[in-house]
């Protein structure tokens, strides 16, 4: 049952974010700018190099990608549960796709 509810989770999100001009995570490649839309799973306050870090997994249904703003400790409007629409340069770290200090819009409300 679990797995059916994620899935059908999923499938709400590739629709809702494929409208809106965005990359599926899954397709975005290590060294290309995209442009992503999904919802963010997870924020956290994680410093990086003794400098405050605010990192958020954002999820569209594909895939994740961590979304990292440096120096920042707070975004206001950057929740968990929150869609948004993030757009930057893709690296890949320990088997992760990030995107350091994403340009970003809010949707929805939340």
């Amino acid at each position: 049952m679990a797995a059916g509810k994620a899935e059908l989770e999923a499938e709400e999100l590739q629709k809702t974010t494929g409208h809106e001009g965005a990359t599926p995570i899954s397709d975005c490649a290590a060294r290309r700018r995209h442009c992503v839309a999904g919802t963010l799973r997870t924020v956290t306050l994680r410093p990086r190099g003794g400098a405050p870090a605010l990192e958020a997994e954002l999820y569209d249904g594909t895939d994740v990608v961590d979304l990292v703003w440096l120096g920042r400790r707070r975004i206001a409007g950057i929740d968990p549960g929150r869609m948004l629409r993030a757009e930057g340069l893709v690296s890949v770290q320990d088997g992760r796709k990030v995107m350091f200090n994403p340009r970003y819009e809010l949707r929805g409300g939340s």
